[in-house]
């Protein structure tokens, strides 16, 4: 029980090291990271549980501790947030160090206290747009910087998810993807959602997405994507894109997503 009070402890000073005085920027990180999760109410409860059990699982691993400390400086920043509306993001967890086991786990302990919520409407874009703004008061100084978008959905609100893309990688912003596709298409999803985050959210230098779309393998998918953003090593076989954000199709991929198939959707349900 002390020890966990001490990792708390360590974590919270860790975060109030990130928002004070101006020497901020001194701090050096191998990735600065946004987790941007969707709780729109198209998730499912089940399904944020699941997710919130992998992330959680992910900074708990010793694979990924290992990943943290072979990096060039041996540290990370990572914050965590929750989306849904086009002006609804909030922080769970603000900006944080980690330099090992102990503050992961730390990290991991923070975020298996929080409670979940669910939310009105998809605002991919206002994730991207709200993750960009806390790239830039991170107060870190990032060898990468990176945003991990997660959802079950396409873009249904807010400015064209195209356009939020093109803003965070011309500001030398990776986005990656893990799109949740763990039950049918219901009323305001669509049909291969990967092809859409392929083609429409993820972009800049080394982007990859992993789709989960199996409940007994979704907590694995979450922590290969985790490791694989903190060592930059994309694996053979996942959605890509090159150093300028154009999206690489697999071999077998020659379908093209319509980038405004939610918006499109949201209006023709919703008769406007």
């Amino acid at each position: 029980m002390r020890r966990r009070l001490f990792q708390l402890a360590g974590l919270a000073l860790a975060g109030a090291a990130l928002t004070s005085g101006p020497a901020r920027a001194e701090i050096e990180v191998d990735l600065a990271l946004v987790i941007a999760v969707d709780v729109s109410f198209s998730m499912d409860p089940d399904e944020q549980t699941l997710q919130r059990e992998g992330f959680i699982e992910a900074f708990r691993s010793p694979i990924v501790h290992d990943a943290i400390r072979r990096g060039a400086v041996g540290r990370i920043a990572v914050s965590y947030m929750e989306w849904a509306g086009a002006s609804d993001q909030r922080i769970l967890l603000p900006w944080t160090i980690l330099e090992g086991a102990d503050t992961a786990n730390a990290f991991a302990e923070a975020l298996s206290r929080k409670p979940t919520r669910r939310a009105s409407r998809t605002s991919i874009s206002g994730a991207i747009d709200y993750s960009v703004r806390m790239q830039d008061e991170s107060g870190v100084s990032a060898l990468r910087r990176v945003i991990d978008v997660s959802g079950d959905g396409p873009n249904n609100q807010g400015r064209a998810v195209l356009a939020s893309r093109a803003d965070a990688i011309a500001r030398g912003i990776t986005i990656n993807g893990l799109p949740v596709m763990l039950k049918d298409a219901g009323y305001f999803d669509i049909q291969d959602l990967d092809t859409y985050y392929r083609d429409c959210v993820i972009g800049g230098q080394g982007a990859f997405m992993v789709p989960a779309k199996d409940k007994a393998q979704f907590r694995d998918a979450v922590k290969t994507k985790i490791i694989m953003e903190i060592a930059a090593a994309p694996s053979p076989g996942f959605a890509a894109a090159d150093e300028g954000g154009s999206l690489v199709l697999l071999a077998q991929e020659t379908r093209r997503a319509n980038c405004l198939a939610g918006e499109q959707q949201w209006r023709d349900r919703m008769g406007n």
